[in-house]
């Protein structure tokens, strides 16, 4: 599984998952500070905060674009360590009592439950601008100097106020509101969407040289799978115990957020994931058989349980 992982073999993607998600573990592991250095708390709780299990979705996006681009997992690194590192802060501050007040992450007490809301603060500060770091250091992209800053401000863009952070405050001032469907969509196209899909682009960027067309049909499927995961995302806050989640199930509700099943209701919902999943797998036709990595994520996103 490891010579898959390297050479952009297809194959069953299934099957090399776990791999995929030890890679990115260790690759991480690699970039954060170690908590015997100065400032040890600070540094204890970025690796608490990023290391402590957790889907791994975003890199599991670059590692399986690169395997349709035939691109080398070891040019990969960068890029699914920088969307991972994002993910880990905006989670870190999403639980913050000015946030959604949550005290379970990933099954663990949240970050600034186990340290203290300054240190969270911190934490998400310094993974932010740690993801930018790994990009503009990093010697593996395999890429010239102006794509390597396409890759850059591709994710500032999706971190910043036109993706996810300005999600994060659309849907802050959505609690207590009822949206439309077009509404809420453009509020998760934001909030969830925008980082999905620079996982999928960032990977694009690290094949040179650049296929239009190709870039265009991936661009196409991480719009689609971005929304159908925050629809399962709201499926199982209604339908899932906290335990399987991992963090507290029926919190969106307690927030009185608007949500897919309170908008559409629960069966309409699933429809909805369905049928966004299908038309994110019609985008790879172009691909042929190359296209089963993301085909199986596509499909595991709205299948999952936690």
């Amino acid at each position: 599984m490891t010579n898959n992982a390297d050479s952009g073999i297809s194959g069953d993607f299934g099957l090399r998952v776990e791999t995929y998600r030890q890679r990115i573990l260790d690759v991480l592991d690699r970039c954060l500070p170690k908590d015997q250095i100065a400032p040890k708390r600070l540094h204890a709780a970025m690796r608490y905060a990023t290391l402590n299990g957790g889907k791994r979705l975003r890199p599991l996006l670059v590692y399986a674009t690169g395997e349709v681009l035939s691109i080398p997992a070891k040019e990969l690194d960068a890029a699914a360590a920088a969307v991972e590192l994002i993910h880990a802060y905006s989670l870190v501050h999403d639980d913050l009592p000015a946030m959604d007040d949550d005290d379970l992450r990933r099954g663990q007490p949240t970050c600034h439950i186990t340290y203290d809301e300054a240190t969270a603060i911190l934490v998400g500060d310094a993974l932010q601008s740690m993801a930018f770091r790994v990009l503009s250091d990093s010697t593996k992209l395999n890429t010239d100097p102006a794509t390597q800053l396409q890759m850059i401000h591709l994710l500032a863009e999706a971190s910043g106020s036109n993706g996810m952070a300005g999600g994060q405050a659309m849907d802050l001032e959505a609690v207590g509101l009822r949206l439309d469907l077009v509404e809420l969509e453009n509020m998760h196209i934001h909030k969830t969407g925008a980082l999905i899909r620079a996982s999928v682009l960032l990977a694009c960027l690290c094949k040179t040289p650049h296929d239009a067309a190709e870039r265009d049909a991936l661009d196409r499927y991480a719009k689609r799978i971005g929304l159908a995961f925050q629809i399962q995302d709201d499926i199982l806050d209604d339908e899932a115990d906290t335990d399987v989640l991992g963090k507290t199930a029926g919190a969106d509700r307690a927030l009185n957020k608007p949500t897919f099943p309170a908008i559409l209701g629960m069966s309409e919902s699933k429809a909805r994931a369905a049928e966004l999943t299908a038309e994110a797998i019609a985008a790879l036709n172009t691909f042929g058989e190359r296209a089963q990595p993301l085909i199986w994520l596509a499909e595991h996103i709205t299948q999952r349980h936690s």
